[in-house]
């Protein structure tokens, strides 16, 4: 089984939603107190999962099945951010300093797992 498909079917999992309301508070994302947005980000990032699984390729540098749960999160607010015009440039800077923070605080999960052994 491959690494997306073990985190999709840990999506619905108690410890998934913890850990998207620990990656958003953690590292201060402007919505990391707002419970719907919780729920839609993960919403959307079991979407990236199953995209992933089916073999759509998220990311240049990661392979589909091994897209991670932290990566599929990280993917949904990195879509929802530059897709939807709305919102101020203080949430957006906000927003985008959330996603470059864990982009760089968790670098293995955003590249080949075979370039880690």
């Amino acid at each position: 089984m491959s690494v997306a498909d073990e985190s999709l079917r840990l999506s619905g999992l108690f410890e998934a939603e913890l850990l998207v309301e620990l990656m958003l508070r953690y590292w201060e994302h402007p919505f990391a107190a707002d419970e719907e947005f919780r729920r839609n980000i993960l919403e959307q990032a079991v979407e990236c999962l199953k995209a992933a699984v089916s073999g759509e390729k998220l990311f240049d540098e990661l392979p589909s099945h091994d897209v991670n749960l932290v990566a599929a999160v990280w993917y949904a607010e990195w879509n929802s951010l530059t897709s939807d015009p709305s919102g101020g440039t203080e949430q957006k800077q906000a927003r985008q300093d959330w996603a470059d923070n864990v982009r760089s605080a968790l670098p293995s999960c955003f590249c080949n797992p075979d370039l880690l052994e």
